[in-house]
């Protein structure tokens, strides 16, 4: 046998396992290094917020909170165009169109390089009156921070976007070790820049800056790399390029519940940065206070990112297995892949939940070992609350999934809108003006029990119409 067609029979093999393997064995091998792989992409947020809490300030800390939104808003296209992309590719290669899955490849790349180029170009055209809708108080020395961040970071965005978006259509062509092993360039360079360019350089929070970026690039020429050769099912082959609106809209029809999931929450974010500036003072009683509820939210999220992380990657890692199957209509599988994610989701979502509950002291001496009085009272309180319904979270997410694959986004999109905007939103408004900076912090978990109830709900007939399906499946072999 020639090498050209062993290489195409491991590609062939490589999809069309996604429908054969065990469900469980295929879980497994997709979700770890899904798992692992966005555990070590948030580090590179969490990573600069420890480093920056430790080697500058707490205040600083606040400063990298407020650019958050911008940069929420940066990955929401990135997911955009990568989750949408990477369904489709799935979809495409469970009904054996390939050539299809390439185009939706190559479209993916360029949109990728087209959003990044527009987010920088008005970025720094516009970035003093972004700065001033950030959410910080007149004033406030957090402000000051987060200009020198983000003239920085902004640059980065198109190595953030095209290592980010591609990765999602690289696993779903069944490479799920080349998307962890993107991640873990990325992410263990940042580690590694960090502190080299804060402690031993002293370029403050504009070092954490530059070490993301150069980080995202390393990432960004790996994934590419990766996508050209050879040893992908789908190549990146710009040349075949057929452009279409068409392909572009089904791309922005699967990626769009991910896409105002994450807008939504720069939203959210932006909320929470102002309604801590409006309260905090007031609620923690010193002349910081706004500065201090930032910085202290700022660590509160982080945690609950790590927590959240893996349940992205097991939703990522079980998205090519459901894609696959429902394209292939193997309903049985699909249900076997949606149940054994939502086990795995809400066992470590549990887990999360009891270590923030039982050791919120020790997670936020992590991030600001000197931190003041004030700020440690106020943390470890803030994470108790927002995390109360943790346990119920990884069931929301992977369900809301599953709308997508089964063609029916704007159910996905209700309810990802759900718990980050329709519920969130007006109980933080409502509560902040009740119960002030409490009041905000509570609005969490209120919107996270509300959304598991609708979602259920929801699930319940969706999971009904797939049994059936995997009925007449069985009766037809």
């Amino acid at each position: 046998m020639s090498d050209q067609k062993l290489n195409q029979n491991l590609k062939a093999d490589a999809a069309d396992r996604l429908g054969t393997e065990r469900v469980g064995k295929l879980l497994l091998r997709f979700s770890v290094p899904a798992i692992i792989g966005m555990l070590v992409n948030a580090l590179y947020n969490v990573v600069d917020r420890v480093f920056v809490g430790r080697g500058v300030n707490e205040v600083a800390l606040g400063g990298l909170s407020l650019i958050l939104p911008l940069m929420t808003i940066g990955m929401a296209f990135a997911m955009l165009f990568g989750v949408g992309s990477a369904n489709m590719i799935s979809m495409r290669l469970g009904q054996g169109r390939r050539e299809e899955a390439e185009n939706a490849l190559n479209h993916c790349f360029v949109l990728l390089v087209a959003a990044g180029l527009f987010m920088i170009t008005m970025g720094l055209i516009f970035l003093d009156p972004l700065l001033s809708i950030l959410g910080a108080q007149k004033g406030s020395e957090s402000l000051h921070y987060a200009r020198s961040y983000l003239r920085i970071i902004l640059c980065g965005q198109v190595f953030m976007m095209v290592s980010f978006g591609l990765s999602h259509c690289t696993r779903a062509q069944g490479f799920p070790a080349i998307t962890m092993i993107s991640m873990f360039i990325g992410a263990g360079l940042n580690m590694l820049l960090d502190p080299l360019f804060i402690f031993v350089f002293h370029w403050g929070v504009q070092g954490a800056a530059w070490a993301t970026i150069i980080s995202q690039l390393a990432s960004a020429i790996w994934i590419v790399l990766f996508s050209f050769s050879k040893k992908a099912v789908v190549r990146l082959r710009l040349h075949t390029l057929k452009p279409s609106l068409s392909i572009i809209s089904q791309i922005m029809a699967f990626g769009s519940a991910q896409f105002l999931l994450q807008f939504v929450m720069s939203g959210v974010q932006l909320l929470y940065n102002t309604s801590m500036g409006w309260y905090g003072t007031a609620a923690l009683g010193v002349a910081n206070g706004g500065d201090i509820a930032l910085s202290g939210m700022n660590i509160v999220n982080s945690i609950g990112m790590l927590i959240l992380m893996p349940i992205f990657g097991i939703n990522q890692g079980a998205q090519p297995i459901l894609g696959y199957n429902y394209g292939a209509k193997r309903f049985g599988r699909v249900l076997r892949a949606y149940l054994g994610a939502i086990a795995a989701a809400t066992v470590i979502c549990t887990l999360g939940f009891l270590v923030a509950q039982l050791f919120p002291g020790m997670l936020v001496s992590i991030f600001a070992p000197r931190g003041s009085p004030v700020l440690l009272e106020f943390t470890p309180w803030a994470m108790r609350v927002v995390m109360i319904c943790f346990p119920l979270n990884g069931f929301q997410i992977v369900s809301s999934n599953v709308f997508v694959v089964t063609g029916r986004p704007k159910v996905s999109i209700l309810l990802s809108m759900l718990r980050q905007f329709i519920v969130l939103i007006p109980c933080m408004l409502l509560f902040g003006r009740f119960w002030g900076l409490w009041g905000v912090v509570s609005a969490m978990p209120v919107a996270d029990g509300f959304s598991f109830l609708l979602t259920a709900a929801l699930i319940f007939f969706e999971l009904k119409k797939l049994r059936a399906a995997e009925k007449q499946e069985s009766h037809r072999v």
